[in-house]
């Protein structure tokens, strides 16, 4: 009878994840084996309970198991400066089609193409209104940059194109405007830092909304959410939802499952993760120094209990941000694996635990990722009020 069942390493190839990975999931009540020899302790499977655990897609611990409703649209979306997919996939869990996607990073375009089956267009700048083909949602995490106030009031004093229309901006985010006021999609997410409405003393907050309200004609909210209640970190960020036409929208109600950082661990990780006594030496002087300054810049341990900082793009650098204490050694990094599960990806697939590109790339992609997630919470209410009339 045990012949014809998984081992634990054969259940773990077969769902896609690590072997301590379905350890996790056994301790935490989530998988149960169907037999254990008595002898040396084995445990099995059956294909039967392992298919079915596989379609319930538990990545993380079932209190970190966010629940979606079923409903699906249908609607076509475009997903610019798309990264690893972050965005894509909180709009394709209602039924979504991504009919066009832009990347310029090359590695992340390997990932995007891993996970999707497609590979992104490369940068949107350079890519003609003509290639990119109609939508109902424009989607994307765009990036920060000034705006020079002066220069459009001059542009407009000499009776030149200004705002978006200006052929000389080179501002990605006026990329954005055009692809709106050329397609005119009935609406439109993007998301940013969330200090960006004090960017630039304000001065980039202030081009962005009158461009996308005053020139373009979208009625526009924005509002900064924590990931925290969703997954075990402080991820701040802003994001701005535009309607075409007037609609009847708010923003999510974001529930607490009250996450911890011992959700996302595996039990067994390779040494590789932990610091050397070099840079581990390092750290806690850098620390120190800045202390002794009254600065509040270090190091952040966070316990098995505890809720993590915000995971950034230099995380491969040292891992400062957050380290995990280990008994009798120096602390260590999380892995790739763990920042998938610490940033929501591994609810929506499996495949980001185990990485295509370097884990130095790993990092800086989950780094500078959104939280899927969040993007499920936010599309569920845009779709609802573009189409539960």
């Amino acid at each position: 009878m045990l012949k014809s069942m998984f081992t634990i390493s054969r259940a773990a190839d077969f769902i896609g994840v690590s072997v301590s990975t379905l350890r996790r999931w056994e301790k935490s009540g989530d998988l149960i084996p169907d037999a254990r020899d008595l002898k040396t302790g084995y445990r099995y499977y059956s294909k039967r309970n392992i298919n079915e655990f596989k379609k319930k897609k538990y990545c993380l611990s079932s209190k970190l198991k966010v629940e979606l409703n079923n409903k699906k649209y249908k609607f076509n979306f475009i997903d610019l400066f798309a990264g690893i997919g972050g965005i894509r996939l909180g709009f394709e869990r209602y039924g979504g089609t991504c009919v066009f996607s832009s990347e310029i990073d090359k590695y992340a375009q390997l990932t995007y193409e891993y996970i999707f089956g497609d590979k992104p267009h490369g940068d949107i700048y350079e890519t003609p209104l003509s290639k990119i083909p109609s939508h109902e949602i424009l989607l994307g995490g765009f990036p920060c940059q000034p705006f020079s106030i002066a220069g459009v009031s001059k542009y407009g004093s000499l009776g030149w194109d200004h705002g978006f229309k200006h052929k000389t901006k080179g501002n990605l985010f006026f990329k954005i405007a055009e692809i709106l006021d050329s397609k005119r999609p009935e609406a439109f997410l993007l998301e940013n830092v969330k200090n960006l409405r004090s960017h630039d003393s304000g001065k980039t907050w202030k081009v962005i909304y009158e461009t996308l309200t005053k020139e373009l004609g979208y009625n526009v909210e924005a509002k900064i959410i924590d990931a925290r209640g969703l997954v075990p970190q402080h991820r701040e960020r802003i994001f701005i939802a535009g309607f075409r036409e007037s609609v009847s929208f708010s923003w999510p109600e974001i529930p607490d499952l009250e996450p911890s950082i011992g959700d996302i661990l595996d039990d067994d990780v390779d040494d590789k993760y932990v610091l050397s006594d070099h840079m581990w030496d390092y750290l806690q002087r850098y620390a120190e120094k800045h202390r002794m300054k009254g600065n509040g810049f270090g190091f952040g341990l966070v316990n098995h209990d505890g809720v993590a900082r915000t995971l950034s793009a230099r995380y491969h650098k040292d891992g400062s941000e957050i380290l995990i204490p280990l008994l009798g050694k120096n602390p260590r990094r999380l892995t790739p694996a763990e920042c998938s599960r610490l940033m929501g990806f591994s609810q929506f697939n499996e495949k980001y635990e185990k990485p295509v590109v370097s884990d130095t790339q790993a990092y800086r992609q989950f780094g500078n990722a959104v939280v899927p997630p969040i993007i499920a919470y936010i599309a569920r209410q845009m779709l609802s009020a573009l189409y539960d009339k």
